[in-house]
């Protein structure tokens, strides 16, 4: 059969169709550094608009907490015709906490896009997508953006890529990598600095010459390797992947090679492919394409989907492991109930039951002695976007503080180790090293700059717990920092924990300026005058070490004696509002986060002062 027709199996009579030139690309990158932005006039000039489409900015992060972050969480799959090529484009997160699916992504395409900013050069999460893409003998296209910003340093970028593929051992062939300069927000990709360009046709031909269409491999036998999942209330789990070899047709009967070895049999009741930013029904899908296909309904991460006649399952793909743990609990607090619409434990199990059909890198267990949950991630905020999504759906729920995940390896006690990478005004270098020399880090390179200190750290999990906060106020908020697993080593001994106790709110009520007036002298404020507080909650954070159980509700006494000084005027210090992930990583072991649809709340497990003498923190 020729290049151009291929019959579709499983269909009668034969359907024959032209064979498409397919491109699978994956764009990587660092949080914010113009990805998602890159790929929205990538969609605009391959056509993916429509007349009476309403474009908008950053089209492909269509989640809300995306757009108000600024970052991609979910992976998402669209595509372009440019020519003659189809591209299917992945848009990839971009931190390490979804890095399991970033490596899931990276087994769909035959390329990557290596998205770097000119002015910060290439950073911890870019690291650590490309080593994955490296080590799948991907051959990078590096495009350097934002060359129009003051500051942009591009050809000494492009340096510090090639000496961090020499550290990832890259090929001879992968360190003879293309450039091509982009301006991602204006649209525009040149060969040279100084070029002249006025849309991204550089960068679609530096593809099409460096990056070969899929191969025909329609005479094979069929496999599809299932690399992302989606769910749909009405046809279940929705297996996303890449037609390695054959055609896949709808109501095509198939065997599924699951993760244990076994042959289970399948049919495909729907069948979609990727156009534009839609998913469009097909009766068949040719090899090389992305396809999301239904029927089957508890298929996961790396199974194969294999013809009937002569299944022929690939290499299973790898998961990594989560390396935090947290609690999630039922709502047991004074204000439970008041606030959300879901709030007992079968909500709770129906949610993460839920969240587990699609979500790989999550573990739950039930919780022993209590009504919750243990719920393991790739960290802090890989499990903080799904706390922030249950909120905004209408859970009740309190947390526990975040634990890492020790493993023994040869009979030895190991931990997770982060990179960090810091950069801070040189005044503030000196605290910075301090404090993570207490939290057992170790330098691993400091370099100063136009009075910018960077530092790059090796440091425990355990030690970054808690240190954003120390690290705002020690760099009173000119600090830049980012983090992400490297790997596990030797556990490091004991590391110090928060230095400062708690105000405690000792009453039910509502606070009130007068008491609040007093108790700033004491600590930094938590809540503002006006607020419900209930015993037990936690209000503020105490100047001293130790814990202060606290009156917010105090109200001025009236007396008909005029008092000297009695019309000064109360002048209260705005309060600190904790985002969740700040929250997280405040709390101690004796403490919750409260997270409700309109607050976030931090308490003592045990909420009465005789509670917590009769179970005293270690």
């Amino acid at each position: 059969m020729a290049r151009g027709a291929a019959a579709v199996t499983g269909v009668n009579p034969p359907l024959y169709f032209y064979m498409q030139k397919i491109i699978n690309i994956a764009i990587i990158a660092h949080v914010d550094h113009g990805k998602t932005t890159l790929t929205d006039h990538l969609l605009r000039q391959g056509g993916a608009f429509g007349e009476r489409d309403e474009i908008t900015e950053l089209v492909m992060d269509s989640e809300d907490l995306e757009r108000e972050r600024g970052i991609t969480i979910f992976s998402k799959n669209c595509s372009i015709h440019y020519q003659d090529y189809k591209i299917n484009i992945v848009d990839t997160p971009g931190h390490a906490d979804f890095g399991s699916e970033v490596e899931r992504v990276l087994k769909m395409v035959d390329s990557v896009l290596l998205l770097v900013d000119a002015k910060e050069g290439p950073m911890p999460q870019t690291k650590f997508v490309l080593s994955k893409s490296l080590k799948l003998g991907l051959r990078p296209i590096v495009v350097i953006n934002k060359i129009d910003l003051a500051g942009q340093r591009a050809h000494k970028v492009i340096d510090m890529i090639f000496d961090l593929f020499v550290k990832l051992e890259a090929t001879d062939s992968q360190l003879d990598f293309p450039v091509v300069y982009c301006i991602s927000r204006e649209g525009i990709a040149k060969y040279n600095m100084e070029d002249k360009s006025t849309d991204l046709k550089p960068l679609f031909e530096t593809i099409f010459k460096q990056v070969p269409p899929y191969p025909d491999k329609s005479a094979g036998p069929l496999q599809l390797q299932v690399a992302n999942l989606k769910y749909d209330d009405y046809v279940g789990r929705i297996a996303i992947g890449r037609v390695t070899s054959g055609t896949l047709s709808k109501n095509l009967n198939i065997v599924v090679s699951r993760r244990d070895g076994r042959l289970e049999p399948g049919k495909i009741i729907k069948l979609s492919v990727f156009e534009g930013l839609k998913q469009v029904e097909v009766e068949s899908a040719q090899c090389g394409d992305l396809v999301a296909a239904a029927g089957i309904p508890d298929i996961t991460i790396g199974e194969t989907i294999c013809s009937v006649d002569d299944p022929h399952p690939l290499p299973l793909l790898e998961i990594d492991e989560p390396t935090l743990t947290m609690g999630f609990l039922v709502n047991d607090s004074p204000f439970a109930g008041k606030e959300g619409k879901f709030v007992t434990n079968r909500h709770l199990r129906e949610r993460l039951e839920r969240e587990l059909q699609t979500n790989v890198g999550l573990k739950v267990e039930p919780l022993s002695g209590a009504e919750g949950f243990k719920v393991s991630g790739r960290g802090e905020l890989h499990l903080s976007i799904l706390l922030e999504q249950m909120r905004r759906e209408g859970y009740e729920v309190q947390v526990s503080q975040p634990k890492v995940i020790l493993k023994t390896i040869h009979g030895e006690k190991m931990e997770p180790v982060e990179q960090a990478i810091i950069s801070v005004p040189d005044e503030f270098a000196g605290a910075v090293i301090e404090s993570l020399g207490e939290r057992r880090g170790l330098m691993e390179e400091m370099t100063t700059k136009h009075g910018t200190t960077t530092l790059i750290y090796s440091v425990p999990t355990r030690g970054l717990l808690g240190f954003r906060a120390e690290f705002i106020m020690a760099t009173r908020g000119e600090g830049i920092l980012h983090h992400s697993f490297a790997r596990y080593e030797r556990f490091k001994g004991e590391i110090s924990k928060r230095q400062n106790g708690v105000l405690i709110s000792g009453n039910n009520g509502q606070t009130a300026s007068y008491a609040l007036n007093n108790l700033q002298e004491r600590g930094s404020l938590f809540v503002g005058p006006g607020v419900k507080v209930y015993e037990g909650m936690i209000v503020g954070e105490n100047a001293r070490s130790k814990d202060m159980t606290v009156n917010p509700t105090k109200e001025k006494k009236q007396t008909n004696i005029r008092a000297a000084g009695a019309d000064e005027a109360i002048r209260l210090t705005p309060p600190i509002k904790l985002t969740l992930e700040q929250a997280l990583e405040f709390i101690d072991e004796d403490e919750l986060v409260e997270v409700t649809p309109k607050n976030i709340r931090l308490r003592k497990i045990h909420l009465t002062a005789l509670q917590r003498e009769r179970n005293p923190r270690e």
